[in-house]
């Protein structure tokens, strides 16, 4: 099952979202900011991330700033209440199943989503 995480007033959440649609992909919407991220989802999309916890959190956000901390500072724990009360943090979209990770909207990357086969059609074309 795809999630795809959002927020409102998000061109590239709405984006990726149509493109789902578009790909008749199912996929569960949450919205970060009116359904509150579980723990176990904010540690789930930590590890999956690549390059640690700067894949999935905006450092130019207001609220990082006024954090005026580095997230190397941070204990997992702490990493995760600062996500929970401030889920602005979060880049957007975040798209997720079992198999792919993308992190923002991606014409290239989304497709990721797709089976292996209507992948490969789409780059042939």
């Amino acid at each position: 099952m795809i999630i795809l995480y959002t927020s409102p007033g998000c061109a590239s959440c709405r984006k990726a979202k149509h493109w789902l649609k578009e790909h008749k992909l199912s996929f569960v919407e949450k919205n970060i900011f009116s359904s509150l991220l579980r723990d176990e989802e904010i540690k789930y999309l930590l590890q999956r991330t690549e390059n640690g916890s700067e894949d999935i959190i905006s450092t130019r956000s207001k609220v990082f700033q006024e954090l005026d901390q580095d997230l190397d500072d941070l204990t997992f724990s702490e990493l995760i209440d600062f996500i929970k009360e401030n889920p602005s943090v979060l880049k957007r979209p975040i798209i997720v199943d079992d198999n792919s990770f993308v992190v923002g909207y991606d014409d290239d990357e989304i497709t990721s989503f797709l089976p292996r086969e209507k992948r490969t059609k789409i780059t042939l074309k």
